[in-house]
């Protein structure tokens, strides 16, 4: 079963007081960052913070994931060595534009005797790391969520921020047809403008729309604005639970279809309509 992952907020891996705030927030996901966060003189102190509330279990059923520095950086080694023994979620990579990238971030966890299960996320920032998305998504068995970032591909493209996206649609698109082709997860980019409350209800649509799996957020404001959006509304919920009792009692009466408000219901009408179910139960559970 999936993981419900509506919200991801971002919190500074150097900033105690909101690492410690982040124990009270309703987000799905908390990403540690060390990486753009973080300056350089705090990177030492950043680990120590993060590598403690790794191993605190002050943070209930969230998913814990770090975002370390990039392998072109002095510190991304420094990260897994402090990080890895504390067993995150998933460690989420920057900027990546190689296959080979996963691979050596692998290779250095295990030369810090700090491997475990945890997960590879990327994040596709870049006019190269897109157009490289399915190479990158096939590159490594752990990897299992794509995380686009369009402030910097937007800044890449010398585009402009315009509502609607439409200059990086192409790019968001790609991603999706990459990230289902390949069976992993995707997560959207950040909303900048947190006081834009309706700015971001509309991005936020507009990526459930999409088919993203949930957005990536900078300010705890965001986080209930996103769980609502990418979940289940009750009335689709209803319609959810209509469409595969209609199509069970086809099944048994010997049907291939069902009919449902005038409206024919198949096999690939029920993968979303059992998905969507499925994805409410979890949420319930969390």
């Amino acid at each position: 079963m999936e993981k419900p992952r509506r919200s991801v907020l971002f919190m500074p891996g150097s900033n105690a007081r909101a690492l410690e705030k982040a124990k009270t927030i309703d987000a799905d996901v908390l990403v540690f960052d060390l990486e753009d966060a973080v300056a350089p003189d705090a990177k030492a102190e950043a680990r120590a913070l993060v590598a403690a509330a790794l191993v605190s279990g002050d943070y209930g059923r969230r998913e814990l994931v770090v975002r370390i520095n990039g392998i072109d950086t002095e510190w991304w080694r420094d990260d897994l060595s402090a990080i890895g023994p504390a067993q995150p979620a998933a460690v989420l990579l920057p900027k990546v534009e190689d296959a080979g990238t996963l691979s050596r971030v692998s290779d250095e966890m295990v030369w810090h005797s700090s491997d475990n299960d945890c997960e590879f996320w990327v994040m596709l920032e870049t006019p190269l790391g897109f157009l490289r998305a399915e190479d990158i998504a096939q590159s490594h068995d752990r990897l299992t969520t794509l995380v686009v970032g369009t402030n910097d591909l937007i800044k890449d493209l010398r585009a402009r921020h315009v509502p609607g996206r439409e200059p990086v649609m192409g790019a968001l698109s790609h991603a999706l047809l990459v990230a289902r082709a390949y069976g992993v997860g995707i997560l959207d980019g950040v909303y900048s403008d947190f006081r834009d409350e309706a700015g971001f209800a509309v991005e936020c649509m507009q990526a459930r729309n999409m088919g993203f799996d949930g957005k990536t957020l900078i300010h705890p404001g965001q986080v209930i604005p996103a769980n609502d959006a990418f979940s289940p509304s009750e009335a689709e919920l209803e319609q959810a639970s209509r469409m595969v009792a209609a199509f069970e009692a086809a099944q048994a009466e010997g049907k291939g279809v069902a009919v449902l408000d005038g409206r024919m219901i198949e096999e690939l009408h029920l993968a979303e309509a059992r998905r969507m179910i499925a994805m409410a139960e979890a949420v319930e559970r969390l």
